[in-house]
């Protein structure tokens, strides 16, 4: 498979926190917003290297009991930059949604 990340693909995402992998998660993701009215290709390669550190953290063995949430997240993400926005996300909503994560590494170091 072609990874975007492909030092995180060998395995170098395990070793970050669940705060960790989900912070730079969104970082992802506000990439994605910020880009998205200004040039369309660049949002869409953000929200797909967003999704594909999803995909490591779902294969990530630590997160096992959060698997139901990383899931919504990823249906959630999907919908909203793909597709209809049939759960009424916004911009605002993933920033609130990411930055506890965001605030939990950087109070962190």
């Amino acid at each position: 498979m072609n990874y975007k990340h492909k030092s995180l693909s060998e395995g170098r995402w395990c070793e970050f926190t669940f705060f960790e992998q989900m912070a730079n998660i969104g970082s992802e993701v506000e990439r994605a917003i910020l880009w998205r009215d200004k040039n369309k290709e660049y949002s869409l390669k953000a929200i797909e290297r967003a999704l594909e550190l999803i995909e490591f953290t779902i294969k990530d063995p630590k997160n096992k009991k959060k698997l139901r949430e990383i899931l919504r997240l990823k249906e959630v993400l999907i919908d909203y930059f793909y597709f209809d926005n049939k759960f009424k996300s916004s911009d605002e909503l993933w920033r609130k949604y990411f930055y506890p994560f965001m605030y939990r590494i950087q109070i962190k170091k």
